[in-house]
C-alpha cells in the first residue's frame, strides 16, 4: 500500500514532465500507421494511431465483385484488423512513454486506452 502511494507522489511530482511527454505522445499517434488487409489482400486498409481510416484499397478484383455482401465483408475485416495493429502500436508507444518517465508498468494512461 505504502509502495502505490510513494508512487503516485513521485508522479505528482513529475506533473509537468508528464504533460509534455503525453502531447508529444498525441502527436506521434498522428504518425503511427498500420495496415489491414482481407481476401488475400483484394481489400487493404490504413490507420492511424488515433484509429481513423485513412485510406481503403481495392485490388482490381474487389473491384469487379459482383458480390456487395462479400465486399462489405471483406472492408469490415481489414478494417478491424488494421485497428487492432494500430491499438498495438499505440499501446507500445505508450508503454515506452510510461517507461521513460519511470511510471509503473500496464499504467492505465487516460485518453490512451
Amino acid at each position: 500500500m505504502f509502495k502505490e502511494i510513494g508512487q503516485m507522489m513521485g508522479m505528482l511530482k513529475n506533473l509537468p514532465k508528464i504533460r509534455e511527454e503525453m502531447g508529444k505522445l498525441q502527436e506521434k499517434m498522428g504518425h503511427i500507421t498500420a495496415e489491414g488487409d482481407a481476401g488475400g489482400g483484394m481489400v487493404k486498409v490504413i490507420v492511424n494511431g488515433h484509429m481513423e481510416v485513412q485510406k481503403i484499397i481495392l485490388s482490381d478484383e474487389a473491384a469487379k465483385l459482383n458480390d456487395k455482401e462479400l465486399l462489405e465483408d471483406l472492408v469490415a475485416a481489414a478494417v478491424n484488423q488494421g485497428l487492432k495493429k494500430a491499438k498495438q502500436a499505440v499501446a507500445e508507444e505508450t508503454s515506452k512513454m510510461a517507461t521513460g518517465l519511470g511510471l509503473p508498468a500496464g499504467m492505465n494512461l487516460p485518453g490512451l486506452g
